[in-house]
C-alpha cells in the first residue's frame, strides 16, 4: 500500500482530518470489543429477564464469538471484493440492526438472532476492514501508532465494559447498552464518509467451497464443545442423546476437525493450480506469524473464560448487583490498560518473547490464586489480587502480539493477516467460554449429587428424584433462586436446607474446576512462546528468519 493511496488523511497539513478518521476506526474497534465484556456482568439479570438460564446465556455468548470466528476470513475477502470502506459501512448497518434487535429481545432466540448472529456478521465485515483502512489512510511511518491506538480502543472497551454494563443494568436496564450502540453506529456512519477507501490491487476470487468448509469445521467443533455440559464429553449423560454409544460431542468434534483438515487440503490444491485461495497455507508456515496467532488464541481463551466465570461467582454465588460486579472486575481492567499502553511506551525495546512469557505466567498465577482462595465462606474481596494479576498478564500480551503478527508479513498481506488474527481470537474466545462453562456445570452437577447422596437427612426417594430430574446437568443457581424453587415444590425444610448447602459447595467446586482448566491452558501456552521473536519487529530483524 503506497502513500499515494492514502488519500487526504495521509498527507501533511491535514492532522485534524487524520485524527477524525482514526477516531472513527477506533470507535468501530471499541464497539466490537465492548460487546465481549459488557454482557458478562449482567448474565444473571439478562437470563431472568428473557426467561432463560446461565447455560442459555453461555450459548449466546459463545455463539456471538463463534459467528465471528466462522465468517471473519470470508468477511475480509468480501471487503477486498466490494471495497473496505463499503464493507465497513455495511457491517456497521448490520451491526446496528443486531443491536436494535437485541435491545427489544423478549426471549433467548430473538436475543441470539440480534446479538449472536446479526452483530457477529456485522463484526466479521468491520474488523478486517479496519486493519486495511488504517493502512490506506495513514503513511507508513504513522501506521504503527495508528494500529496501537486502535488496539488501545479495544483495551479501553474491555476496561470500561463491565462498569457500563453494571451501571446500566443496576440503574436502568441492560437493554439501554444495546440501544446506545445503535446511536454510536449512527455516529460512526456519519464520520466514515471522510475515510479514504483501500483499493485492492486486484479483484479477488471468493473461494466459496473453502469458506463453507472453514465455517462448517469451526462451527461443528465449537458447537460440540459447547454441548458437553448437557451431553457429556465421551459417555452420554443420563437422558442425553447417544450416537453409536458415545456422546454426540465426540462425533461433532471429530467432524469439525476433519472439515478443517479438508479445508487446508483444498486451499493447498488451489495454490498448486494457481488459483487464489481463501487462506494461503504458506502464511501459517511463517514461524513468527503462527507464534503470534497461537498466543492470541490462548490469550482470548483465558481472557473470555475468566470474564465468564468470575462474574458468575460475584453475581450468582454472592448475589451482588451488576454494578458491584463490574466494580470488582475493574482491577483487571486497570492493570490491562496499564500494561497494554505502558510497556510499549516505557520499554519499547523489550523482548517480545520475554514480555509474552511474563504475561502468561502472571495470568497463570492469578487463576491459581483465585482457584485456591475460593471457598463457600469467601467474600468478594478474594477476586481483587487475582484480577490485578490476570489483567496485567492480558495487557502484557496485548502490548506485543499485534506488532508481532502484522510485522511478520509484507504490507500487502496485512489485511489477510487481520482476518486470520480475528478468526483466531474469536475462536479462542468461543472455546474459552464453552470449555469453562462446560467444566463448571459438569463438576457442579457431580458435586451436588454426591453431596446429597452422602446426606442421611435426605430421603432415598428425594435422592432418586434429584438424579432423575437433573439427568446429569444441574443449573447454576443462586441461593435465592433455589430457595424459591424449593418453596414452590413444597420441600421439607430440612431437605431444603441440605439442598442449599449442597448447592453452595457445588457452585464453588464448579468454579474452581473452570479456573483450573483456564490455568492449565495458560501453562500450555508457554510451550509455544519460542516462536515469538526475541527482539522487537524491525529491530535487527532477519527477514529470512521469519519463516521456518
Amino acid at each position: 500500500m503506497t502513500a499515494s493511496k492514502a488519500g487526504p488523511a495521509g498527507t501533511a497539513g491535514n492532522a485534524g482530518n487524520t485524527r477524525l478518521i482514526l477516531l472513527t476506526l477506533a470507535a468501530g474497534q471499541f464497539l466490537m470489543a465492548l460487546d465481549s465484556s459488557v454482557m458478562n456482568v449482567s448474565i444473571a439479570t439478562v437470563a431472568e429477564d428473557i426467561g432463560t438460564t446461565v447455560s442459555g446465556m453461555q450459548g449466546a455468548i459463545t455463539a456471538y464469538t463463534l459467528v465471528m470466528a466462522m465468517l471473519m476470513i470470508s468477511g475480509g475477502k468480501v471487503g477486498a471484493l466490494i471495497g473496505r470502506k463499503r464493507a465497513f459501512m455495511i457491517g456497521c448497518v448490520i451491526y446496528g440492526l443486531g443491536s436494535f434487535t437485541t435491545a427489544i429481545a423478549p426471549n433467548l432466540p430473538v436475543l441470539m438472532l440480534g446479538w449472536s448472529f446479526l452483530e457477529g456478521v456485522g463484526a466479521a465485515l468491520i474488523l478486517p476492514a479496519i486493519v486495511a483502512l488504517v493502512a490506506s489512510n495513514f503513511d507508513k511511518e504513522q501506521r504503527p501508532a495508528a494500529y496501537g491506538l486502535v488496539a488501545a480502543a479495544a483495551a479501553v472497551a474491555i476496561a470500561v465494559g463491565p462498569l457500563i454494563g453494571g451501571a446500566a443494568t443496576t440503574f436502568f436496564s441492560w437493554r439501554w447498552v444495546f440501544a446506545g450502540e445503535v446511536v454510536v453506529v449512527f455516529v460512526i456512519l456519519l464520520l466514515a464518509r471522510r475515510i479514504a477507501d483501500a483499493p485492492p490491487d486486484h479483484r479477488p476470487r471468493i473461494d466459496v467451497p473453502g469458506a463453507l468448509l472453514s465455517a462448517a469445521g469451526i462451527g461443528l467443533f465449537v458447537f460440540g464443545v459447547l454441548r458437553t455440559s448437557e451431553w457429556g464429553w465421551f459417555q452420554p449423560k443420563p437422558g442425553g442423546p447417544s450416537w453409536f454409544h458415545l456422546s454426540p460431542v465426540v462425533w461433532l468434534v471429530l467432524a469439525g476437525l476433519s472439515l478443517v483438515w479438508l479445508f487446508f487440503r483444498w486451499e493447498t490444491r488451489l495454490v498448486a493450480r494457481g488459483v487464489e485461495p481463501l487462506v494461503d497455507p504458506e502464511l501459517l508456515r511463517n514461524k513468527q506469524l503462527s507464534g503470534g496467532l497461537t498466543m492470541f488464541f490462548f490469550q482470548y481463551l483465558v481472557q473470555m473464560g475468566v470474564f465468564f466465570v468470575v462474574p458468575l461467582y460475584l453475581s450468582v454465588a454472592l448475589g451482588l448487583s451488576a454494578l458491584h460486579t463490574g466494580a470488582l472486575i475493574l482491577p483487571l481492567s486497570i492493570t490491562l490498560l496499564a500494561a497494554a499502553i505502558g510497556i510499549p511506551k516505557f520499554r519499547p525495546n523489550a523482548s517480545p518473547r520475554r514480555v509474552v512469557r511474563f504475561g502468561i505466567l502472571v495470568m497463570f498465577a492469578g487463576a491459581v490464586i483465585l482457584m485456591a482462595a475460593l471457598t463457600p465462606d469467601s467474600g468478594p474481596e478474594v477476586v481483587t489480587v487475582p484480577m490485578l494479576l490476570i489483567g496485567l498478564g492480558i495487557g502484557a500480551l496485548a502490548s506485543q502480539l499485534g506488532a508481532v503478527t502484522v510485522s511478520a508479513v509484507p504490507d500487502e498481506q496485512t489485511a489477510e493477516v487481520g482476518g486470520i488474527q480475528n478468526t483466531v481470537t474469536n475462536l479462542g474466545a468461543s472455546i474459552g467460554t464453552a470449555v469453562a462453562g462446560s467444566i463448571m456445570i459438569a463438576v457442579l452437577t457431580g458435586s451436588f449429587l454426591a453431596t446429597i447422596d452422602q446426606n442421611p437427612a435426605i430421603p432415598a426417594e428425594v435422592k432418586s428424584q434429584a438424579h432423575t430430574a437433573l439427568a446429569g446437568t444441574a443449573p447454576f443457581l443462586s441461593d435465592e433462586q433455589l430457595t424459591t424453587a424449593l418453596e414452590e415444590a413444597g420441600t421439607d425444610p430440612a431437605v431444603a436446607q441440605a439442598a442449599l448447602d449442597a448447592n453452595e459447595e457445588a457452585r464453588i467446586d464448579g468454579l474452581r474446576a473452570a479456573l483450573g482448566i483456564l490455568a492449565l491452558a495458560a501453562l500450555v501456552a508457554l510451550f509455544f512462546t519460542q516462536r515469538i521473536p526475541a527482539t522487537q519487529p524491525g529491530a535487527a530483524r532477519d527477514p529470512a528468519g521469519a519463516t521456518s
